[in-house]
């Protein structure tokens, strides 16, 4: 693929400057001497910017990414160029006494496989390597979807074969920073340790060392820590070395691995204070620090990972700093209170990183708390009313109270996933329900077979019938006459219309002649075509549900829906339903209608 135009079909979002990088002091910096160039959520479901396509087969010489050592200046990318397949000169990997049968092979990689609700092992199939690599690496985040952001994660922890051309443990790497820049911290660190150790990259060290510190764990640096410092191009693993030591309970050590740190060159301030923290925290307070955050102008991901795990309070301010994916961090940390995750829980779950369920149970540990202070402490009351109020108009009550409370589309969205269980315990019909509410809150956490029961009930005009049309597991039919009755609410109406008929046109609902006279009196110019149209309809063609999500995700990459085209949402509920992917292609679909 040359590049991607838009040729009549408004593909939105392709591309913006990579995600600003939060790294700790030192990552992206030059050595001063030259380098060689180079689960599944509990949810299952049953601005637009033009970018230049990756292609398919680069003709390029790998080579190392640049050195991270040197002051705290943060690289855009952890990795702008893939790294050598062999073992660089100068790393000597770690060596373990592991029996064969125990090692795991890079010809396929992953965490999650077939049986425990991974895709196929051969969900890239033939593509090449250097291809998916830089469609992951140049992905922008967020994407519009919630649910396309549930499958990709799905796509990018499954265990699955390498592609052609590159290392197992390099892939491995590229798949965790893009699950990081999703939200996705745990996940992460998950793919990155589905390697050994000894077969560990220049690149995936850096994304372990990522991994770590998004979810405050610096302990998951210690098992690979002496692979890290001999890598000898970034000096924060020598601070690693130092927490690692503290944390394996040997004092003793802790002041002179500090000491040689500041002799390569490490000044004093809060980034040593911290490791300084955390090493002390296992050494009976002989490394017990203070942390003032006067001075400190921005928040690094080595400051975010070691105040995490110390228990270091970050001022709002240097938080409100940083980039949005690290609210969906912050949410997922066990080390953080509750009413902390509470306040950017809801801006995770609209990303897809928490599911309703986990939602629930967080506003749930708030009302078991019991502290009226905290003002999440008023929506928790709400939710419990919401699910066990004495009858029906109460619950109602308390749930239009939540979905009224926010300002924005999105925050009413994100109070939809958190009260779509306790929609679905609403009797079909009930007086004074919002059934467009009741319907699009049951189908964000995928109960299409609940959300189906409404089918009767809702009017052939509204919201509800079109997110029912689309969100239909039996994939029954319509025509363009009865799509036509709908109208739409609000003041996305008429893109409403559009994107029903898309959406159902790509699902394979309506007959050809009904989808050529629908794109024409709507005009939603389905048969266009460009690079980004030919790259996913080849990618369907070869069975390739890998490569369709992360091409589905560069047709999404844009915050809002409104930057969502019916062409796009066309094409992907087309590729996504040709490989075998129909449960996801539908909630997408109906996603759309909620959301605009």
């Amino acid at each position: 693929m040359a590049g991607l135009i838009a040729l009549g079909v408004g593909i939105p979002a392709l591309g913006q400057s990579s995600p600003e990088s939060i790294l700790p002091p030192g990552f992206g910096e030059p050595a001063p001497t030259p380098t060689p160039r180079a689960t599944r959520s509990g949810d299952a479901p049953p601005v637009v910017r033009t970018q230049t396509l990756p292609p398919p087969a680069v003709s390029t010489t790998p080579g190392l990414p640049p050195s991270i050592v040197g002051l705290p200046m943060p690289g855009e990318t952890p990795t702008p160029l893939p790294t050598p397949t062999a073992t660089p000169t100068g790393l000597m990997p770690v060596r373990y006494d592991m029996p064969p049968f125990a090692r795991r092979s890079l010809a396929q990689v992953g965490p999650v496989d077939l049986y425990d609700g991974g895709l196929p092992a051969s969900a890239f199939g033939d593509a090449k390597g250097l291809y998916v690599e830089a469609l992951m690496r140049s992905l922008d985040t967020p994407i519009a979807s919630r649910w396309l952001s549930i499958a990709l994660r799905r796509a990018l922890l499954s265990k699955v074969d390498t592609p052609a051309g590159i290392n197992g443990a390099d892939f491995a790497a590229e798949r965790a920073w893009l699950l990081l820049r999703m939200g996705e911290s745990v996940s992460a660190r998950a793919v990155v340790q589905s390697v050994d150790n000894q077969d560990y990259t220049p690149k995936l060290y850096e994304m372990a060392m990522q991994s770590a510190l998004a979810t405050g764990d610096p302990a998951a640096l210690c098992p690979v820590v002496a692979g890290g410092v001999t890598l000898g191009r970034e000096r924060g693993w020598l601070l690693a070395k130092a927490m690692c030591a503290g944390l394996a309970g040997t004092p003793g050590r802790v002041n002179a691995l500090f000491k040689d740190a500041r002799k390569q060159g490490l000044r004093d301030g809060i980034d040593m204070l911290l490791a300084q923290k955390v090493a002390g925290s296992a050494t009976g307070g002989q490394q017990a620090v203070t942390i003032e955050w006067a001075g400190v102008d921005r928040l690094t991901a080595w400051r975010f990972g070691l105040a995490l795990a110390s228990g270091t309070d970050v001022p709002q301010e240097l938080l409100d700093g940083t980039q949005r994916y690290v609210d969906a961090w912050r949410a997922l940390s066990p080390n953080l209170l509750t009413p902390a995750r509470a306040k950017v829980a809801e801006r995770a779950a609209l990303r897809g990183v928490l599911s309703s369920t986990a939602l629930v149970d967080l506003y749930g540990a708030i009302g078991e708390e019991g502290d009226n202070s905290l003002p999440e402490m008023g929506v928790a009351r709400d939710l419990q009313t919401a699910y066990s109020g004495g009858d029906v108009a109460a619950r109602l009550s308390a749930m239009k109270s939540l979905w009224d409370a926010p300002k924005s589309p999105d925050g009413r969205y994100a109070r939809l996933i958190l009260t779509a269980h306790a929609a679905a315990r609403v009797p079909v019909g009930a007086e004074g329900a919002d059934a467009d509410s009741i319907v699009a809150a049951m189908l964000s956490a995928g109960m299409d077979r609940s959300a189906q029961k409404w089918r009767r009930a809702v009017a052939a005009t509204s919201d509800a019938r079109a997110m029912l049309l689309l969100a239909d597991p039996d994939s029954r039919g319509t025509t363009y006459a009865a799509l036509s009755s709908y109208v739409g609410n609000g003041e996305a109406a008429e893109r409403k219309r559009r994107m029903l008929f898309a959406g159902m046109a790509g699902l394979g609902r309506m007959s050809n002649a009904d989808i050529e006279a629908g794109a024409r009196a709507l005009d939603v110019k389905i048969g266009a075509e460009n690079a980004w149209t030919r790259a996913i309809a080849q990618a369907a063609e070869g069975n390739q549900p890998g490569t369709v999500l992360l091409l589905a995700a560069v047709g999404m990459q844009t915050p809002v829906w409104r930057g969502v085209s019916p062409e796009a949402l066309y094409h992907i509920t087309v590729a996504l339903r040709s490989v075998g992917l129909e449960g996801e292609a539908r909630m997408i679909a109906a996603e759309a209608i909620a959301r605009l």
